[in-house]
């Protein structure tokens, strides 16, 4: 039987970077938990099998295991999650998973774009963080065709067709509570809510489908905010941020959904302002939890009166979604963007991507692609 001349170190970094116990990887690998011990303090060494089943269950490449120091990891996008002058946490595992699968779809798709000849975007960049807040609003409702007020039913039909204006204009717009196709490794929206890429030729926004669909309305328009300034990061939309970009976008945000001007007459001072949410979001065709929101970023409320209201609408969203899950072709389109997922099945049926390479990317199984393809554009 030949063994893994594995780093103990490595293993014993990995284990615990993802966050599981010796007694995790014993159950999973199917040895006693003193054997994990025993290959962590370099006792004895697992097979090449067992070595491949902690790399998979630590989500780490295998070559890892055998470094001689653990590699240092950073964000591959600028964090601009700096709350209140405080530094963030160091990223997890799932976060820095997410951005880099986001990066191999852009750097896949950044090259499919070469081929049928590249065109910039004249929208990404245009503004800075110094812009009135008023111009880079209605650029973006002009690029992406919507209306100061437009007919509206509701605020997911509003995401929607928000979503596809943006697909439209050559913006790649992922969603995702999960990394990856992994249901088990769920995003936590308090390390983050999504992020942007900020690329003249192939943008990209991440949203983090983990939040409350309400909060993910704000997201979006904080997101594309970043486009148009032409500032790449990992965003955690927080009303208190102290950084430029993040003030900016959140204010660029706030006045696309909920105009200040239109606002500041109707905010009627009164012990109960969570009364005053139903009445004001049916005038501006949003969800009570923009408007609070909105009442936070101009001082109607305090931060943490929003942040308290924001827990109980996060919470009941939790709630609901206990109840039974989407269909598998939506959440896959919703995932990857309508516009991604086209261009990796054009390339996939015809012949010109593998199957295999093409699921790989989509995150569904080979064998399910020309089926997504019937279906992406439902």
């Amino acid at each position: 039987m030949t063994h893994a001349l594995v780093n103990p170190n490595l293993m014993s970094w990995s284990r615990r970077r993802a966050g599981l116990s010796e007694a995790d990887l014993a159950e999973s690998i199917t040895v006693q938990e003193d054997k994990v011990l025993a290959w962590e303090a370099g006792e004895s060494k697992p097979t090449f099998r067992q070595a491949q089943q902690w790399a998979n269950l630590a989500h780490v490449p295998f070559g890892y295991l055998f470094l001689s120091e653990p590699p240092k990891e950073e964000l591959p996008l600028p964090d601009l999650r700096t709350v209140g002058g405080a530094a963030p946490a160091a990223p997890s595992l799932d976060l820095l998973d997410t951005v880099r699968d986001v990066l191999r779809k852009y750097e896949w798709y950044l090259d499919y774009l070469k081929e049928q000849g590249l065109s910039s975007l004249p929208f990404v960049g245009k503004f800075t963080s110094t812009a009135r807040v008023a111009d880079v609003v209605a650029d973006i409702r002009s690029v992406l065709g919507v209306n100061e007020a437009p007919h509206r039913q509701g605020g997911e039909e509003y995401l929607r067709q928000l979503i596809a204006g943006a697909d439209a204009a050559g913006i790649l717009v992922m969603r995702s509570g999960v990394v990856g196709a992994n249901t088990h490794r769920k995003l936590d929206v308090g390390e983050f809510r999504g992020f942007a890429i900020s690329d003249k030729f192939a943008p990209i926004v991440f949203i983090n489908i983990a939040d409350a669909p309400a909060a993910r309305l704000f997201t979006l328009i904080h997101e594309l905010a970043h486009i148009w300034i032409g500032s790449s990061g990992v965003s955690s939309v927080s009303p208190s941020s102290n950084r430029q970009d993040e003030i900016f976008c959140n204010a660029v945000a706030g006045e696309f959904l909920v105009p200040k001007a239109k606002l500041t007459p109707l905010w009627r001072k009164v012990d109960d302002w969570v009364a005053l949410l139903p009445e004001l979001a049916a005038i501006f065709y949003v969800s009570k939890l923009v408007v609070a929101r909105r009442a936070c970023d101009l001082g109607f409320i305090s931060s943490d009166e929003y942040g308290r209201y924001y827990v109980l609408e996060l919470n009941a969203h939790r709630d609901q979604k206990k109840a039974g899950s989407g269909d598998f072709y939506k959440t896959a389109g919703s995932k990857n963007s309508k516009r991604f997922s086209r261009a990796v099945l054009t390339e996939a049926l015809s012949g010109r991507l593998l199957l295999r390479d093409a699921g790989k990317l989509l995150g569904i199984q080979p064998a399910k692609i020309r089926t997504y393809a019937e279906k992406v554009n439902d």
